[in-house]
């Protein structure tokens, strides 16, 4: 890596990029954040080389990119939230997808070459098998979803036709805080399961509610593979070194830890780390929401040179108990 390669980070104020701007400036980046603060947090910003704006905005983006003129992007910025895409598929056709292009268009026309895109597990639906490995069929059950998928399939055609070398990494559960507690995860509304219950047990939900307990697994309720935001922010740095050192068109890459955990072992271990009983009501199952989702990361593992360091639920529930006592004075 030259000294000081410059990363232009959309959606750098968020909970993932953030994080991940924070390991590329402790690994000697120039991280620029691009953030419309919609769902960002300003306070998350730690640089000072920071746009606010929107990655539909071309005159912007062609502003930044005049200005900072980086190496490479990592794009983060995307609505994320299941239920409101299906409510509302326009708003995430327009950002996910629509905007995603402005901004691809962009930085072709620039000439950077090295793409980073914040994909998801949700673009495989429900799994044929489990683990679920990078080759499997893809069928988005939601908008959301899908427009991760239709996202990906785009970046792979530029990669193909242009000068382009792009990396999508297909997130499973992402979890827990800077262990710092410098930076944290804030979501309005709050949907994840951690913090959601972490926020029961400081007092600010009255009880967390348990959606189907008549699962196919264990304890019937639903598994899960969670990993570690900061374990995801170091997957995005091996992704862009192995761009920079390989040039490849296009790759893709579940990120997991391989192990999954149902609700109930979650409810428990947050429990166990708080020393507090949540109280917890048990209700119907959601729509859509299958029974086990756990990765096969070994490709990432393999290829990427790259393995979490956090491989347990315990430590991850750890560092997101201390950013919720820390954020509600607990």
């Amino acid at each position: 890596m030259s000294e000081k390669e410059t990363v232009l980070v959309t959606g750098g104020a968020g909970y993932i990029g953030s994080h991940t701007v924070k390991q590329l400036l402790k690994r000697g980046y120039n991280p620029v954040v691009y953030d419309n603060l919609v769902s960002g947090n300003e306070q998350f910003v730690l640089t000072e080389e920071f746009v606010e704006g929107d990655i539909g905005d071309a005159e912007l983006l062609e502003e930044t990119l005049q200005k900072y003129e980086p190496d490479s992007v990592m794009h983060f910025a995307a609505h994320c939230r299941v239920g409101e895409s299906v409510d509302d598929p326009g708003k995430y056709y327009q950002n996910n997808v629509v905007k995603g292009m402005t901004l691809l268009d962009e930085i072709r026309d620039f000439g950077i070459d090295r793409f980073i895109f914040s994909s998801s597990a949700a673009i495989y639906g429900d799994p044929d098998s489990v683990p679920i490995r990078e080759y499997d069929r893809k069928e988005p059950k939601n908008p959301y979803g899908q427009t991760k998928w239709t996202f990906e399939r785009i970046l792979e055609d530029y990669s193909s036709a242009y000068p382009l070398s792009a990396c999508s990494l297909r997130y499973f559960n992402a979890a827990g805080s800077d262990p710092e507690g410098e930076i944290g995860e804030i979501h309005d509304p709050e949907t994840h399961l951690i913090p959601v219950v972490l926020e029961a047990a400081a007092g600010e939900r009255d009880y967390i509610e348990i959606f189907g307990t008549d699962y196919d697994t264990p304890d019937g309720t639903p598994i899960r593979d969670y990993i570690h935001v900061n374990d995801l922010a170091s997957a995005h740095i091996s992704a862009l070194e192995k761009l920079e050192r390989d040039g490849e068109d296009y790759l893709a890459y579940n990120l997991g830890t391989g192990s999954g955990y149902s609700v109930r072992e979650v409810i428990d271990t947050c429990k166990e780390v708080t020393e507090i009983d949540i109280p917890v009501r048990e209700g119907e199952r959601r729509p859509g929401d299958p029974p086990k989702l756990v990765a096969d990361p070994e490709k990432g593992f393999e290829e990427l040179n790259w393995k979490p360091e956090i491989k347990n639920l315990k430590p991850i529930v750890e560092t997101s108990w201390n950013w919720t006592k820390k954020r509600y004075g607990v």
